[in-house]
């Protein structure tokens, strides 16, 4: 009876990941030539105490590759309490490009939220993009962006986002669970069934952002801006959504310093998987939390002696193998492949973490920005 059980969930994941393994090669690797500055657009971003990071975000926009005439930015500051504000107006001699600080406004129990509906009643562009203040965009970001949206008719696009890679074990660790989500995200778009995004690299319409009522329905969760909305589009109408599959369109972000900002982070993400509308989603979840709890109580009925030592190792050994083929694709998308060297015990410590903040995400609210929030 147990082996039939494992053997139906191995199988059950096999499966699963092999599917998103060819959603990855259906998405089309985009690619571009020169091409004049034609979209408008209104970068937001919306920050809490990012002085760490606010100059190496600005520099990146001042770097960026798109006509100054074509592109805004509006800073939206979510009761900083350090000198990130002082950061940004120390820059107005130096920035290029128009730009306008604002405060948010308190409409809902989701401050990033509130951040995007107050700076989406300023915005005079029929495009906005939005990323976050710990991060860094490419060069040619808003290129790219700018001909994928001439050539399709999406009116959401989700772009790629990636780790800064560290030399050090945690960075290494949730880079790969980093990439492993990236993965996913890319091979859901492929097999027309997308249901995650990052708002680090997000594109989509004003008028789609008001025909789906923005954030009404999910306001009561913090975070969320991102998956909620693709989620909502997709329900809309599958045409909606694209994804813009180049690496020159990478927006890169910093990995946190410590396991327990990371344990958090993870926690906060985990939290809102239960308010998602996408049953494909939740299967997903629910087939991966139950073969990483499978890998992890096979160890105990080996020392059991219930299965085998042999046959606990042939199960670890098929995980790694198939989640690898995912990794592997997404990490050479990414050129991230100084990664690969700490897949193997990376991938022994993930099915662990992964129930760990899967059961403490049931259970508990998280923090974030140095605010509690209640599950």
């Amino acid at each position: 009876m147990i082996t039939t059980i494992i053997f139906i969930i191995i199988t059950i994941y096999v499966l699963l990941i092999g599917s998103y393994i060819y959603g990855f090669d259906k998405v089309p690797d985009f690619i571009i030539l020169d091409s004049p500055s034609q979209i408008k657009f209104t970068i937001i971003i919306v920050f809490r105490n990012e002085a760490d990071n606010l100059p190496e975000l600005i520099q990146s926009l001042k770097n960026l590759n798109y006509s100054r005439t074509h592109f805004e930015v509006i800073f939206v500051n979510d009761d900083s309490e350090d000198s990130s504000v002082d950061i940004i107006n120390n820059q107005i001699n130096k920035i290029d490009f128009n730009f306008q600080i604002i405060n948010r406004e308190i409409l809902s129990k989701s401050p990033k939220k509130d951040g995007i509906q107050t700076a989406l009643k300023l915005v005079n562009t029929d495009w906005v993009i939005t990323t976050d203040a710990d991060c860094v965009a490419p060069k040619y970001w808003l290129d790219f962006f700018d001909v994928y949206i001439r050539q399709n008719t999406h009116k959401l696009i989700a772009g790629p986002v990636g780790y800064k890679v560290e030399n050090n074990l945690l960075s290494q660790f949730q880079t790969l669970d980093f990439i492993s989500l990236m993965g996913t995200t890319i091979g859901s778009f492929g097999l027309k069934k997308p249901f995650m995004s990052n708002g680090a690299n997000l594109a989509y319409k004003v008028d789609l952002f008001h025909e789906l009522n923005g954030f009404d329905g999910n306001s009561h969760i913090a975070s969320g801006d991102d998956v909620f909305l693709l989620q909502k589009a997709r329900k809309a109408n599958p045409e909606y959504v694209g994804f813009l599959k180049s690496n020159k369109a990478l927006v890169l972000t910093k990995p946190l310093q410590s396991l327990n900002a990371l344990t958090k982070q993870r926690i906060r993400w985990a939290s809102k998987s239960s308010a998602y509308s996408s049953r494909f989603a939740k299967l997903t979840g629910l087939i991966v939390l139950t073969m990483n709890m499978l890998v992890i109580t096979i160890i105990g009925l080996a020392f059991g002696n219930i299965i085998s030592w042999n046959t606990c190792l042939y199960i670890w050994v098929i995980k790694l193998s198939i989640d690898f083929i995912l990794l592997f694709k997404t990490i050479r998308f990414l050129n991230q492949e100084t990664v690969i060297r700490s897949y193997f015990w990376s991938s022994i410590c993930h099915p662990f973490f992964i129930c760990y903040v899967a059961i403490l995400s049931s259970f508990k609210g998280y923090e974030w920005k140095n605010r509690q929030f209640k599950k």
